[in-house]
């Protein structure tokens, strides 16, 4: 009896070991397959990605040399002005133009134009020429450049992609996003202490080809049937017309559009705070502007784990109120760069909970074939208070708070919350931003809970 009873547990066994085997291959060819599918993407995402970085980079160490060369907050706000506005005012017809163009020749086309401006800036620099004006023409034309580039990019994901990879690779796109928050300023500010604007233009150069010999060698974006061509005049109006009959979607596009007022003037009052304060400089802001991007790494992690919630629009509220409430505080009243990180670290680490609540309720509300034509409009509303509100925090910053704290600084109150020198006028506008920011959220986020 014990003969068969071995013989039938050694073939259980050997068919057990045969259905591992089986699996494992099977799990082989799978991820062998998703890796020929995803082979596009993972080049354009990949290079596009060191190029993001690249620009980001220029982008960083040319707002060094321009405080550096003008000590004006308002002035380095500018250059974010002159890229955001072209952005703010052409993005509601940007989509529709991009629909009508070859998308992989729209890349091209847009990179190789943003390569020649960055070439501009270095001979310009070497040859001693470069001015402030200089960089804000670039800028604004980089800006206009971008605006159709951006949503042609994403068409061209969307077109290499299979849909069943959407959801991970929108992952590994937002990651990639964050690293770059992250390792920017870090990167940026070590080359151009010991390169000067050479070092980073070249690396900027450098990612640029990367990318452009990828996507011009590497990467097959197939053709996209386009739709009937109709007046983009009219597919504006159509937009339009659907947020004002969607009070919901209308009222969180105009909360969001106050919300970047603020987020924005914020941005340009940092480096004023930063650079110009005795435990601050260049290597400290950027430590602190990088801890951001840590910060939304792991809010993008957090989203990943975190259970639906019962009620998104109250999610957004909270986590908006939540970053207004302490990071503008922190900075305000701390003189200490660890504080100042530990501050830039709560403000953002709820900005990616809050994003992806905020694009579910989006991406839901709003019907498939008319998403293109509201995100547009969408695009104008929500970010023309951008350009705004850089202007306001660098104009209040230069021209009010710092001379302001020159005349009334000496008073033992204010010398007490704000400190003294050039840099507490910046910390006043950081109160005056967390005040604001708070009520605004307060007063205007009671709208947001009724639905």
């Amino acid at each position: 009896m014990e003969e068969p009873l071995l013989r039938i547990s050694s073939d259980f066994a050997s068919g057990l070991k045969n259905k591992k085997n089986n699996r494992s291959k099977e799990m082989k060819l799978i991820k062998k397959n998703a890796l020929f599918e995803l082979k596009d993407f993972f080049i354009l995402w990949s290079t596009q990605s060191v190029s993001q970085l690249g620009s980001s980079l220029t982008g960083f160490a040319l707002t060094l040399w321009l405080y550096e060369k003008t000590g004006s907050s308002l002035s380095t706000a500018a250059l974010t002005i002159c890229t955001y506005a072209p952005y703010v005012l052409m993005s509601i017809f940007a989509g529709v133009l991009t629909d009508r163009l070859d998308k992989k020749k729209t890349m091209l086309g847009c990179d190789m134009f943003a390569a020649v401006c960055t070439l501009l800036v270095f001979v310009l620099y070497q040859t001693n020429r470069l001015m402030v004006w200089h960089l804000y023409v670039l800028n604004a034309v980089s800006g206009l450049m971008n605006t159709v580039q951006q949503p042609a990019g994403e068409v061209a994901m969307t077109l290499i992609l299979p849909e069943k990879y959407y959801q991970k690779t929108s992952g590994l796109r937002s990651l990639s996003n964050s690293l770059i928050s992250t390792l920017n300023p870090l990167i940026a500010t070590a080359l151009y202490a010991f390169t000067g604007l050479n070092g980073v233009i070249a690396v900027d150069i450098g990612s640029f080809l990367v990318a452009f010999t990828a996507l011009l060698f590497f990467v097959k974006i197939p053709e996209y049937k386009k739709g009937e061509s109709e007046r983009v005049l009219v597919l504006a109006k159509e937009g339009l017309t659907f947020l004002k009959k969607n009070q919901l979607i209308l009222t969180l596009i105009l909360f969001m559009s106050g919300i970047n007022f603020v987020a924005s003037a914020f941005d340009a009052v940092l480096p004023g705070y930063v650079l110009p304060n005795p435990k601050g400089g260049s290597t400290v802001l950027g430590i602190v502007t990088s801890c951001s991007g840590a910060a939304m790494i792991v809010g993008s992690l957090a989203v990943s784990v975190l259970p639906k919630p019962k009620n998104r629009m109250r999610v957004i509220y909270l986590t908006i109120l939540f970053s207004l409430g302490t990071e503008n505080f922190l900075l305000a009243f701390s003189r200490e760069p660890l504080l100042w990180c530990i501050g830039q670290f709560i403000g953002w680490v709820v900005v990616p909970i809050m994003s992806a609540n905020l694009d579910v309720i989006l991406r839901t509300a709003i019907p498939v074939e008319l998403q293109g034509r509201v995100y547009a409009c969408r695009n104008t509303l929500q970010f023309f208070t951008i350009p705004i509100g850089l202007f306001v925090g660098g104009f209040m910053v230069d021209q009010v708070c710092e001379p302001f704290m020159r005349v009334h600084g000496d008073l033992t109150i204010l010398k007490t919350l704000f400190g003294t020198g050039k840099g507490s006028g910046a910390a006043l506008m950081m109160l005056i931003l967390g005040i604001s920011g708070s009520l605004f959220c307060i007063i205007t986020g009671k709208k947001l809970k009724k639905y």
